[in-house]
């Protein structure tokens, strides 16, 4: 026996928590299931013929609320919004550069920005919130395709990224691709709350 959050949602799943796990549940049941009160056991149930059995002792609180329609969760933050901003503050990635195109087109799909530098070559860029190694890859696939090109060869790589992982970034630097680390609320022009100096 111990204290545990029961949670019970309209959907008919059934999740038990408890307080060191943070939204992980100790145990769960899926909807579509069923849940039978009988004295102090809860039977939980789904169509597989699966079982949760759960003995209440006691209750020490008991809430009920309606959560309404679902609206939908939008994230800010996403790829989408650093590609925007990013676009809009180029020169973020340095002095003297210049937007191309956002979402430059290739046979394996777009590249997230193609910019070019201040001696005006040509520079594909990588958006991504975190970066993996996944995503050097990706952008090794964009040059090695966008270098066949000869209006636009030599194209340098440029992996931007919110964080970016240490083995990603060693794989970047062995390729020749340049990593930058963008700040989202700088792009956006707010103010760090952090403390400093000057």
């Amino acid at each position: 026996m111990a204290t545990r959050l029961l949670l019970v949602k309209a959907d008919g799943s059934v999740s038990v928590h408890s307080d060191d796990r943070a939204y992980k549940p100790l145990n769960w049941m899926s909807p579509p299931c069923w849940l039978i009160e009988d004295g102090n056991l809860w039977i939980v149930e789904n169509k597989a013929g699966e079982k949760l059995v759960v003995t209440i002792e006691r209750v020490i609180d008991e809430i009920d609320h309606d959560l309404g329609a679902e609206p939908g969760l939008v994230k800010d933050g996403v790829e989408a919004h650093l590609q925007e901003l990013l676009a809009e503050h180029i020169t973020t990635l340095g002095q003297g550069y210049s937007l191309v195109r956002r979402e430059y087109p290739t046979a394996i799909g777009p590249v997230d920005i193609l910019a070019r530098d201040a001696e005006g070559a040509a520079v594909a860029v990588e958006i991504k919130r975190r970066g993996e190694i996944d995503g050097v890859e990706q952008l090794s696939r964009y040059l090695e395709l966008l270098n066949r090109d000869p209006l636009l060869a030599p194209v340098q790589g440029v992996f931007a990224a919110q964080q970016i992982r240490p083995q990603a970034r060693t794989l970047a630097h062995d390729r020749g691709i340049r990593c930058v680390t963008l700040d989202y609320d700088a792009l956006r022009g707010i103010e760090t709350d952090d403390l400093r100096l000057f």
